[in-house]
């Protein structure tokens, strides 16, 4: 047996996951989470190290180009699936792991599309759920870690990226001015959310939001039970306190993964997926306090975030936030991950309680609820100014930190989804 059929057999064995989700995605990406932890499924943070793109969400078209430069970055042999709901994930990603081992190497495939097709890329990228044909030509805007891209017509350098121009930097020196994106699907990003970026060395210069519509109203998950709530239906304070406690701690786990802490992530979204099978509060509280504890005291992780993406309690109440984000005493990273976790464990000690969700007294996770304009409209459209002066690791933990919901974004009078 050749050393590429090996590779290919132990590929097959235990693939190397990307996860792309998809807005209106999120139930799919946490089932998905959780069962590649279970198979103990390696997880690729870009599509370089990856030979099972898993794309967890309904289609939307907007993404279509970004979802083709992922797959187009991923190596041969290389197989890519779609789950639209959460029941269908197992099957799928099982589906996926039998087809990469049957899938030729590169060197089987031509580089040029023949006849129709899609240019070499159908060596295996239609396995969706039962009954679906996957009709996307796959893969984003992420090259390496930071997620390049381009939307100018001006010349190009290999790799896609926009030929640079030159400016003066704050020092009063001439470098380089890269046009680039981030996201929309970069690992540990909010789903969809992109931005266009003006680089110089790596201190961003310009950052502006991108606000193109996406193709039908997104269902928000975690600000399920303040939906049902405003319709009229009875909601319990503790089911809306799981919910809130296991936002925060999905939010937590994302800016632990972006800060170089895995294991703690992967605690985080533990506790996240105990709480949304309604694991009891005596069962939970003590890990969640150990966790909040071993995270606020985490003097590595302060120094590496401290000072970084500073807002003000004034600018806060002048962008429209609220929750999380205005009381977080201080204003940086720091305060905004600390003020988390103190509201998971008044969370958890809340889930016996039995009293009425209030909808307009009682805060979703990012805040006050209103579909009309919902409270990470605001955390988003403040994050382009934060993001103005910091170097690129940076923005990425500002961006964890305040973890906008994009499916909130589209959420305006959404049909409401029970669970």
């Amino acid at each position: 047996m050749g050393l590429t059929a090996v590779l290919t057999r132990a590929a097959a064995l235990r693939p190397r996951v990307l996860l792309v989700t998809t807005p209106g995605g999120t139930p799919v990406r946490l089932a998905a989470e959780k069962e590649l932890r279970s198979r103990d499924w390696p997880s690729a943070s870009t599509p370089a190290g990856a030979d099972l793109m898993l794309v967890a969400g309904p289609d939307c078209s907007r993404l279509d180009p970004a979802l083709d430069r992922l797959w187009q970055d991923m190596p041969r042999p290389r197989v890519r699936v779609r789950a639209v709901a959460a029941d269908e994930v197992a099957s799928v990603l099982e589906a996926g792991r039998a087809r990469l081992g049957t899938t030729k190497p590169a060197w089987h495939h031509d580089d040029g599309p023949k006849g129709g097709g899609h240019g070499g890329e159908h060596d295996s990228h239609d396995s969706t759920g039962p009954g679906r044909g996957d009709d996307d030509h796959a893969g984003p805007s992420v090259h390496g870690h930071t997620g390049h891209g381009h939307d100018h017509g001006d010349m190009e350098m290999p790799g896609g990226l926009a030929m640079a121009e030159q400016g003066e930097d704050r020092d009063g020196l001439t470098l380089d001015r890269l046009h680039v994106t981030l996201g929309p699907f970069l690992a540990d990003w909010p789903a969809g959310l992109t931005f266009r970026v003006v680089l110089q060395g790596d201190v961003i210069q310009r950052a502006d939001l991108d606000e193109t519509p996406a193709d039908r109203p997104a269902d928000p998950f975690w600000s399920r039970p303040w939906l049902r709530a405003v319709t009229g239906e009875p909601v319990g304070v503790g089911e809306a306190a799981r919910r809130r406690a296991a936002a925060h701690l999905d939010s937590l786990g994302r800016l632990l993964s972006v800060a170089g802490w895995p294991a703690e992530a992967a605690m985080a979204r533990r506790l996240r997926d105990d709480l949304l099978e309604e694991v009891p509060a005596s069962a939970v509280l003590p890990r969640v306090e150990r966790f909040a504890r071993r995270i606020g005291r985490s003097r590595t992780l302060y120094w590496l975030t401290r000072g970084v993406g500073l807002l003000s309690a004034d600018d806060a109440r002048a962008a429209g936030v609220t929750g999380p984000a205005i009381r977080a005493v201080g204003g940086d990273v720091p305060a905004r991950y600390r003020q988390w976790l103190t509201d998971v464990v008044h969370d958890v000690r809340q889930l016996d309680a039995t009293a009425v969700l209030v909808p307009t007294a009682q805060e979703s996770p990012r805040g006050r609820w209103d579909a009309e304009l919902p409270p990470s409209a605001a955390l988003a459209k403040l994050l382009p100014r934060l993001l103005v002066g910091a170097e690129l690791g940076a923005a990425r933990l500002v961006v964890a930190s305040l973890d906008p919901d994009p499916d909130e974004l589209t959420a305006c009078r959404p049909a409401v989804a029970r669970g």
